[in-house]
């Protein structure tokens, strides 16, 4: 599984075409999910993943702090131990990043990849760091400035950003296209509109925006709308529900706890 499994809360962000400042969220929000996962034809709840916001203040400006993390829980360490963090630091306006952190640990494996985002230029300074045996250190280290479309974000801002929008105004069967850069790579991440569905949350029964994800050039997701995220479709556009379906299995992300909500 590597780090597909751990990666795909990651990978149900998306974006509409419609501009619109950040009324969706505040510092202190804390948002927790069930991660569930097939196991020879028995859904098994694996680990728990966590999505939570902060304020930070610089010497010239506020900035707000998106981390999350993904923890196999206890029994399932011997099996494939997850350690993840990912978290971005943004304009808490726009989401537009500034600083981006992924450090990744299971089951042995480890890599660290930091940005540092430079929008006058359109250029990141990338830092990515794996174990190696071949070095005194024990790491390897690339460092790279990567060139970039101006709006593209990372992984954790774009998560973010869907939220900020005004999905209201997109009728049932839009779809399109944005960017996010991952492992120093522009990719593609294609969305549709399917329908607005009630469904049961922890939040009560709330009608939600139903859509259906898909990767460029990338064979971690399956199927033909296969993939699915639930939005509430309300202001604060909470996401409760998501179903996934990799080439090693299919599982869901079902959210369990949401506090400091904004709206």
């Amino acid at each position: 599984m590597k780090s597909k499994l751990a990666l795909l809360i990651t990978l149900f962000a998306l974006t509409f075409s419609f501009g619109q400042d950040n009324k969706a969220f505040n510092a202190g929000e804390k948002l927790t999910f069930t991660a569930s996962y097939n196991m020879s034809g028995i859904l098994t709840d694996l680990a728990e993943v966590k999505m939570e916001t902060s304020q930070l203040k610089t010497s010239s400006s506020t900035l707000m702090h998106l981390k999350c993390t993904a923890t196999t829980y206890t029994n399932f360490d011997s099996f494939f131990k997850i350690r993840d963090l990912y978290e971005s630091y943004v304009n808490p306006r726009t989401i537009t990043p500034y600083l981006y952190n992924r450090e990744i640990n299971e089951g042995g494996y480890y890599k660290y990849v930091k940005y540092k985002y430079n929008h006058n230029t359109n250029l990141v300074e990338s830092l990515i760091r794996k174990k190696t045996k071949n070095t005194a250190s024990g790491f390897w280290d690339q460092n790279k400035n990567v060139k970039i479309n101006s709006g593209t974000r990372d992984i954790v801002a774009t998560i973010y950003k869907i939220r900020t929008l005004d999905i209201k105004k997109a009728p049932i069967g839009a779809s399109d296209t944005f960017t996010v850069l991952f492992d120093n790579k522009e990719t593609k991440f294609s969305f549709k509109l399917l329908a607005k569905e009630t469904i049961n949350t922890v939040l009560g029964k709330k009608e939600c925006y139903k859509l259906s994800i898909s990767v460029a050039g990338s064979n971690v997701l399956k199927g033909n709308n296969a993939n699915l995220l639930w939005l509430t479709a309300d202001e604060n556009k909470v996401p409760v529900y998501a179903k996934f379906k990799i080439a090693v299995g299919s599982g869901e992300l079902k959210l369990k706890s949401a506090t400091g909500l904004k709206n």
